[in-house]
């Protein structure tokens, strides 16, 4: 999203800089967005499709890969059916022109009963709150930086992520402004991080009980009547019961457990109620640990009872230029959300919005019976090393009569593949957010062409990822490659969207003749997808019914971006639960506080660990880019000193971590910018297997942390994977 210069010399990119008029992100860069020319010019990255012939690859025309894609992926629906084939959805999607519009498409059309995604090794607890408090799986909200005085942030590190699920140019620029204007910043974080080193006060909580700290707040604000929710009263469902609920949650119940002091407990919840305006902010640590979902869903009770949801300087709601697919509800949930619809085949575990934690997919695999998963399509993900209990991943995958890989990398899990589909570079195609723009700071927008054509292959051909999907899609249809015309499929699909909206009472084009709005739609593909949204989305032309309002072309005309200005309240829009109300106290959430209750009495881990990121690493897949991979080795394993002094660790020297999942062998990093007790490995990492074609990242290989990360370990009502708090034992190698 943020405004490059990029000059090109000779067909190759020689330099990529800030542009200083994006009126996003104003001249900001972070390093990897230097690394697009590299991540191009990557002699690793593939430009044609591979087959595999034995032990190896083969490069081969797409006809002959779409082909065997057809003849393996027909071989296992025609012994086992449809239910024995899944898709792994990867991070990368989301930044992807193509694939961020059609991957839903794909998941429509193949028809596949389950499918895998990375959302349950990252953010399932908010999309579980967004959808039974708010109506909407992707209804999130994001605190004001611009405008508010106090910023309480937990498990959120943007000095090395500039905001997850918050676009945030410069967010510690906007940190150090907030602080400029009399205002205060808290980190919540077991390390020390860059972030709370910007921060006006860090509190180092003990990993997993951010919700035990979050709770007390909210226990000292109704026991001292600090909780006045003011215009959201007459707008909320349930917030007397969360009163009741939470009563026995005091800052002196939970301050053993969450390793801070009481006092310094209610001090920070008096601070956040006398705020003219403040905003609590709660992200991936949040997410990735035993109580997820409930530490998620106290960031909203903090934020309701305080009166700062959906108002200026508080947490507000992003009102995107361009409409997403992904934030509509799907029809099954039209009367309201059911959870637990069905229960995997080997574990048991209960479907959550349409998803199962990511590590029921090797058991799924390699546990014979019916139903067994025999075929694997993988869409922009890596999750031998993304998954938790990695390693029985990368050991199940062989076992697949059939995988197909759709990705520009021979990586870590793609080596397991038997077709491996290629698309474009970032710079072969168009740009343009599709669905982080709803977590802006601000509503804006901007477009960018591509920077270089797409060269053929020796076959003619050079499709894109939305091409490759519908190809896909068909295949598991029952139509052969030759008799797919992924564009003819694109008609459909699009057809038959303008025809929901024409029919939905409501949408802007509401009883126009379907027909007419497809034929002045713009382009094909994602493109036409990016027209039809800016039309229709709140700034749009409407079809001539809004006369100078956004399309496609007048965007392009704004090679800079259009800024619609700051967030607006807009609660009102956005609710979408059957009460229109905002439903504070499910039933679903609330069941576990029984479970919190017992944390609060159960003896602490002696040694517990957690993961972290860097600025010049994006999850696994910006390692091949060598100017992110310059400086010191950074996959190395923080403790605190006085933890190394007990358990015998050396700064340098090789430690073995081992969890009841397995064991890995790292170098030591003291630091006392970790509390004690806890100790942290980065993720993304682990780039020794063979058979992968990485040339950097294998000179930089690391570890993978989540070979610790045991796959039964989950945050119960989401699903998602718990990978920070997780018991591990720590000796010198």
């Amino acid at each position: 999203m943020c405004g490059l210069e990029i000059t090109v010399e000779g067909g190759r990119v020689a330099r990529i800089r800030p542009n200083p008029d994006d009126v996003w992100s104003r001249g900001y860069i972070c390093p990897k967005g230097v690394s697009l020319g590299e991540l191009h010019h990557d002699p690793d990255r593939l430009r044609q499709p591979l087959v595999r012939d034995g032990d190896r690859f083969r490069e081969v025309g797409w006809d002959e890969a779409l082909d065997e894609t057809w003849r393996r992926l027909r071989a296992v629906v025609d012994a086992h059916g449809r239910e024995a084939v899944t898709a792994y959805i990867g991070n990368p999607t989301v930044h992807n022109f193509s694939l961020s519009r059609y991957v839903p498409a794909f998941i429509g059309m193949a028809g596949l009963p389950v499918v895998y995604s990375a959302g349950t090794v990252d953010q399932w607890p908010k999309n579980l709150v967004g959808a039974l408090c708010y109506g909407g799986i992707w209804t999130i909200a994001t605190p004001d930086l611009d405008r508010t005085e106090y910023l309480l942030m937990l498990g959120a590190n943007p000095h090395a992520s500039q905001g997850s699920l918050v676009a945030a140019p410069d967010f510690l620029g906007r940190m150090a402004a907030i602080r400029a204007r009399g205002g205060k910043v808290v980190v919540v974080d077991p390390r020390r991080t860059g972030t709370a080193e910007r921060a006006d006060e860090w509190l180092p909580i003990q990993p997993g009980t951010d919700a035990l700290f979050l709770a007390a707040i909210a226990s000292v604000l109704f026991a001292e009547g600090l909780a006045r929710p003011g215009a959201l009263a007459d707008r909320v469902n349930g917030l007397d019961e969360v009163e009741r609920l939470l009563a026995g949650f005091t800052p002196d119940a939970v301050a053993d457990a969450c390793r801070l002091p009481a006092d310094t407990i209610r001090r920070i919840a008096r601070e956040l109620a006398a705020a003219p305006r403040a905003a609590v902010y709660g992200r991936i640590g949040t997410c990735t640990q035993e109580f997820g979902t409930l530490a998620s869903w106290l960031v909203e009770v903090l934020n309701v009872a305080t009166g700062n949801l959906d108002r200026p300087g508080g947490s507000m709601f992003s009102n995107p230029v361009a409409w997403t697919l992904m934030s509509q509800t799907p029809p099954e949930y039209a009367g309201g959300f059911a959870l637990g619809r069905w229960k995997t085949r080997v574990r048991g575990a209960a479907e959550v919005l349409g998803q199962v934690p990511v590590s029921c997919l090797a058991e799924e695999i390699d546990t014979p019976g019916a139903g067994q998963l025999r075929a694997l399509i993988t869409i922009a993900g890596n999750p031998v090393l993304s998954a938790p209990d990695a390693a029985r991943l990368d050991a199940a995958l062989p076992k697949l009569e059939c995988m197909i890989a759709v990705d520009n990398w021979l990586n870590e899990t793609t080596r397991h593949a038997h077709v491996i589909l290629p698309g474009l570079s970032a710079l072969e195609q168009p740009h343009c957010d599709d669905m982080i723009w709803a977590w802006a700071v601000r509503n804006a927008i901007k477009h960018s062409p591509a920077i270089f054509a797409a060269e053929p292959d020796a076959s003619g051909r050079r499709p894109a990822e939305w091409e490759i999907l519908l190809w896909l899609a068909g295949i598991l249809q029952g139509a052969r490659p030759a008799d797919t015309d992924p564009r003819a499929l694109d008609a459909l699909f699009f057809g038959g969207l303008v025809a929901l909206f024409a029919s939905a009472p409501g949408s802007p084009i509401a009883g126009r003749d379907p027909a007419a709005i497809v034929a002045a739609t713009a382009g094909v593909g994602p493109e036409r997808m990016l027209d039809f949204s800016l039309r229709v989305g709140p700034w749009g032309d409407r079809y001539g019914a809004n006369p100078g309002g956004l399309t496609l072309a007048e965007l392009a005309r704004h090679p800079n971006g259009i800024d619609k200005g700051p967030l607006e309240p807009r609660l009102g829009e956005v609710l979408r639960t059957p009460s229109g109300k905002l439903e504070l106290a499910p039933a679903p959430i609330t069941a576990d506080l029984a479970r919190l209750r017992a944390r609060m009495r159960r003896d602490r881990e002696p040694l517990v660990l957690v993961s972290r990121r860097h600025v010049r690493s994006n999850n696994s897949w910006m390692h091949n880019a060598p100017s992110l991979m310059t400086g010191k080795d950074r996959c190395t394993l923080l403790v605190h000193p006085a933890d190394a002094r007990r358990l015998g660790l050396e700064d340098g020297k090789p430690a073995r971590v081992a969890s009841r999942a397995g064991s890995v062998v790292v170098p030591a990093e003291v630091s006392d910018e970790m509390l004690p007790g806890v100790v942290s490995l980065p993720h993304g990492w682990g780039h020794d297997k063979p058979g992968a074609s990485l040339s950097v990242a294998s000179r930089h290989a690391g570890v993978c942390n989540n070979v610790l990360a045991p796959g039964d370990l989950i945050d119960v009502p989401s699903g998602n994977a718990v990978v920070n708090g997780v018991p591990v034992e720590v000796a010198p190698a």
